[in-house]
């Protein structure tokens, strides 16, 4: 049987963290030759096929990105974040995420297990339901699908 949440139109918060705006410029060879802007629109893209509405924020400020999670905290079913280095120390971001009563996919365009050490352990992982990551954009998709299925059946 399908819940009756199914019919009900899914809202997801799609944060991109610090150096994101400079996708398809910053390091290509790591973070490919999409640029944000391009990402974004494989997003809605995909929200379209989905019947689900996103907001899209992104943010160089842990500051702007917290205060964009406390806004939108009663608008969101879940939230698919790439918090960018931000995922290494952030305990600040890491809170925001704990205190919120919607489940929080992590993405990574790249495979941050893969990386310099440094990259390798994420603060914000062990409040997140997933991480994805190493899948470049489509670690984006692979999030909200997981997400979107788990708002579906929750």
């Amino acid at each position: 049987m399908v819940s009756p949440r199914s019919f009900t139109l899914k809202n997801i918060l799609v944060l991109h963290g610090p150096n994101l705006n400079l996708l398809g410029e910053r390091e290509p060879d790591i973070y490919g030759k999409m640029t944000l802007l391009e990402l974004n629109s494989k997003l809605k893209d995909w929200a379209t096929r989905q019947n689900v509405r996103l907001r899209i924020f992104q943010s160089n400020s842990e500051g702007d990105l917290l205060d964009w999670i406390h806004l939108n905290r009663k608008w969101a079913h879940g939230m698919v974040i790439n918090p960018g280095a931000l995922t290494h120390y952030s305990y600040a971001l890491r809170d925001a995420i704990a205190a919120m009563s919607f489940p929080t996919i992590e993405v990574h365009l790249s495979d941050i297990k893969k990386r310099e050490p440094f990259r390798r352990k994420s603060v914000i992982a062990p409040v997140c339901t997933k991480q994805f990551s190493g899948k470049g954009w489509r670690s984006y998709i692979a999030g909200l699908n997981d997400l979107n299925a788990h708002i579906l059946f929750s």
